[in-house]
């Protein structure tokens, strides 16, 4: 078997590190009971995420990819596509892939299996943020109907419209505004779509009024196993360095500097998303918060994902600043302003990082990488040979493309918020009507105290689990908080 296989294969087992990593930060902060609910909600949002993108959700993504890779003769039989624009318009206005359901017919190829194995992961991703933030507030049944949808539907046919060969990949080629929306590594087809799906979950079912105004008192969320924090954002960012080479399609464009580029420019975006949150929590409590800490290293990572190799090192570096800063700011506003209880960090460190990784392409991307990306500039780009996709700060000998790329940014910015936002709303209201309406929308806390697991299962999975359905006392030093100390219990659904 070619060798390139094998390591497309082991890149793409790697990135699912990405959503185990996902679920460990979101994890670190909160309640014992929570946690139980976040790790079984996880494993089956993996579970129908999987089946659903194998069924139906890589047809949906990459059945008319073949127009975009036309040398690529194992994809080139995924020709069939949905555009809601006349024929006349081109086929660059693709909205949905019509060919390749069960991985069947043309895309029973390696080339086309592949390109299922390197994003399957990201579907995974795209349906755990909804569950990570819905989890002891919407009933189990909703959030799993949730996660199956957004893994094989939703976040598929964005997938299409950026690497599908759909409409904002193709404003470049379409409308002349710069190389398209330029979306590197998934940034936001993944985690911004997916956060604004998870957002409009969230206004559709609010914590406890006490709930509510509890967590509203506390600016930063409460870590009770910083070890599982950090250790998850590693896995983030070795699982985001790792999708780099899984995908098969990806990998002829990818130059020896430009991967080498990429993966330094990886780097620099988690050092400098976890700088300014482990300052600003040093400064405002006098201790460092390694949770926050870890989500500013997961928002650097996300916000890298998007923008990519396409800014410089310098450039890297502002982008992963940015996004970490944004963390602590965004999830106090969250909570203070807003009063949208946001436990897992879900909106604040994917859907805010993911829009400025995006936005920052337009202004940092210097020309150095990308040439030819999506079809456009090929042999030249601007009248320079070799540019590739450039925003404001143009490296020396290329030219700045600054108000076409920025502009193609903005809108894919836009509409793939929009696109998570409204199908979320679409999906939620109808499910949290049907819940409402049978009584089942916030339960007392005896039902809370009833349903929670025994002593056996929480024995099996914590050592050192507090009898009488309290918080798990992680380890004999560790003396678990006083109930005063302790931000009020979400309501459970079931």
């Amino acid at each position: 078997m070619d060798s390139s296989y094998l390591w497309h294969l082991t890149a793409a087992g790697l990135a699912f590190l990405v959503p185990a990593g996902l679920v460990l930060v979101a994890a670190s902060g909160m309640r014992a009971q929570r946690v139980w609910d976040a790790a079984l909600g996880g494993m089956a949002a993996f579970c129908l995420a999987g089946l659903g993108y194998w069924a139906a959700g890589f047809a949906f993504q990459f059945g008319s990819v073949g127009f975009v890779y036309v040398d690529n003769p194992e994809l080139s039989g995924l020709l069939r596509g949905w555009s809601p624009l006349p024929e006349g318009w081109g086929v660059g206005w693709i909205a949905a892939g019509l060919d390749g359901w069960f991985l069947t017919g043309a895309a029973a190829t390696p080339a086309a299996m592949g390109l299922f194995l390197a994003h399957v992961p990201w579907s995974m991703t795209a349906a755990l943020l909804p569950v990570l933030a819905l989890r002891g507030r919407a009933p189990a049944l909703a959030t799993l109907v949730i996660a199956l949808v957004v893994g094989a539907l939703v976040y598929p046919l964005a997938g299409n419209w950026v690497q599908g060969g759909g409409w904002l990949a193709a404003l470049g080629s379409n409308v002349g505004l710069g190389h398209g929306l330029v979306d590197f590594g998934g940034g936001g087809t993944v985690f911004l779509v997916s956060a604004s799906a998870s957002l409009a979950a969230l206004l559709v079912w609010p914590p406890r009024r006490r709930a509510r105004e509890q967590a509203a008192d506390s600016e930063l969320p409460s870590v009770h196993l910083p070890l599982l924090a950090v250790v998850g954002s590693v896995f983030v960012m070795a699982g985001v360095l790792a999708w780099v080479w899984a995908s098969p399609v990806q990998q002829p464009g990818m130059t020896p500097y430009t991967a080498m580029r990429t993966a330094v420019n990886g780097l620099l975006y988690a050092t400098g998303g976890v700088t300014v949150p482990l300052l600003y929590t040093w400064f405002v409590t006098g201790t460092s918060d390694p949770g926050m800490s870890a989500r500013g290293l997961v928002a650097g990572v996300i916000a890298g994902l998007a923008a990519g190799p396409f800014p410089g090192h310098a450039g890297a570096l502002l982008i992963g600043l940015l996004a970490g800063g944004s963390v602590p700011f965004v999830t106090f506003a969250l909570r203070r302003v807003f009063r949208l209880d946001d436990g897992a960090g879900i909106f604040a460190t994917a859907g805010i990082p993911a829009a400025i990784g995006l936005l920052c392409v337009g202004i940092f991307a210097d020309g150095a990488a990308g040439a030819g990306w999506q079809q456009v500039g090929l042999g030249s780009y601007l009248g320079v040979n070799g540019q590739g996709v450039t925003g404001l700060l143009a490296a020396p000998g290329f030219r700045s493309d600054f108000l076409g790329q920025f502009q193609a940014q903005v809108v894919g910015m836009v509409g793939l918020g929009l696109w998570g936002f409204v199908s979320g709303s679409i999906l939620c209201v109808p499910l949290g009507l049907f819940f409402y309406g049978f009584g089942r929308a916030v339960q007392s806390d005896e039902y809370v105290r009833q349903q929670a697991p025994s002593r056996s299962s929480q024995q099996r999975w914590s050592e050192g689990a507090a009898a009488g359905g309290g918080d798990a006392a992680y380890s004999p030093e560790m003396a678990a908080p006083t109930a005063a100390e302790m931000p009020a219990e979400e309501p459970r659904f079931r």
